[in-house]
């Protein structure tokens, strides 16, 4: 199992997700939040109120995946998120050692859909 963590532009985030649906990967998890890198928004002076030091809004998806499924995935994000300008986003992928789902106890790959 894979675990895809993905950091997009927010403006992007309903194309992804529907792309995503079409290829039959329904279930996600969604967080929005700011960050910082060598991209700095040119149209903030500074950071925002909630995170002064921060100066770009992202939204960071994470995906649960089986593992012959990660790289189809992550392509079908990175042809839908790219500009092809900086603060484009970066998708990161990493082993998941273990799953259990909470409502029944089942463990392994089987807990992912």
């Amino acid at each position: 199992m894979k675990l895809l963590k993905v950091l997009i532009r927010p403006i992007l985030l309903e194309e992804i997700s529907k792309e995503l649906r079409h290829h039959g990967v329904d279930c996600m998890t969604v967080f929005k939040g700011e960050g910082t890198g060598r991209y700095i928004d040119p149209t903030k002076e500074h950071g925002s109120l909630d995170f002064p030091a921060m100066h770009a809004e992202l939204v960071k998806i994470e995906i649960a995946a089986h593992e012959k499924d990660a790289s189809r995935i992550a392509d079908i994000i990175q042809k839908k998120a790219s500009t092809g300008t900086e603060g484009d986003g970066m998708i990161f992928i990493s082993s998941i050692d273990e799953a259990i789902r909470i409502k029944d106890g089942t463990r392994g790959p089987g807990v992912l859909f």
